[in-house]
């Protein structure tokens, strides 16, 4: 996905219809994943120690998983930069490629990043006081930064002035941070969903 993406970000032909089919893939695995988690956990109370513990283990070698992802594309990032080689003229960023500035755009993302940070962990000590309405607006200001976090990163995509086939640089960054996008849309989807179960007392 995060790759379709940022081909068709640079206007690369035929990608469109290969985004078009991860994402409904995706959305489509995603929903029948939270109908029966939801399912059993809420109405049907088959979450048992047995599977709360089963769910923890799974998601902590997810966590581990995603980890060893991110820990490789940012070697590949850094072998590059801190020893590049003769083909990308022995500096970094490559002999003619024009780098963005971390002062602009990427600022602003890591600042939505940031707030969402702040704004989620609002809402998880309002639910574990039971305060719904914090809950409830703690989770909607998260959401709101995420989309537009993304969005933002979908504009970064359209005005870098280099494309994934463009060196390692371009590689790594695009595989990096298309990572990342795909993790937040991901998790505006759930986030979102969570909005939508306190705002119904689900």
């Amino acid at each position: 996905e995060s790759t379709s993406i940022a081909l068709t970000s640079h206007g690369y032909m035929g990608h469109n219809y290969m985004m078009v089919m991860c994402a409904m893939t995706m959305l489509y695995s995603m929903t029948l994943w939270f109908k029966d988690m939801m399912a059993e956990s809420t109405y049907l109370g088959d979450h048992t120690l047995a599977v709360k513990k089963g769910m923890m283990q799974g998601f902590l070698l997810f966590v581990v998983s995603e980890m060893l992802i991110f820990v490789s594309l940012f070697w590949a990032y850094l072998h590059s930069a801190l020893n590049p080689s003769v083909e990308l003229g022995m500096q970094w960023p490559p002999a003619g490629m024009e780098a963005m500035s971390a002062a602009e755009l990427p600022l602003l993302n890591t600042m939505m990043l940031l707030a969402s940070g702040v704004t989620i962990t609002f809402a998880h000590h309002a639910l574990i006081n039971g305060n719904r309405k914090n809950t409830l607006y703690g989770f909607l200001y998260s959401t709101l930064l995420i989309v537009i976090f993304v969005g933002c990163q979908g504009l970064e995509y359209k005005i870098a002035p280099f494309t994934i086939s463009d060196s390692v640089y371009g590689s790594t960054f695009f595989s990096a941070t298309g990572l990342h996008g795909l993790h937040m849309m991901m998790l505006g989807i759930m986030l979102a969903l969570c909005t939508w179960r306190v705002y119904n007392y689900d």
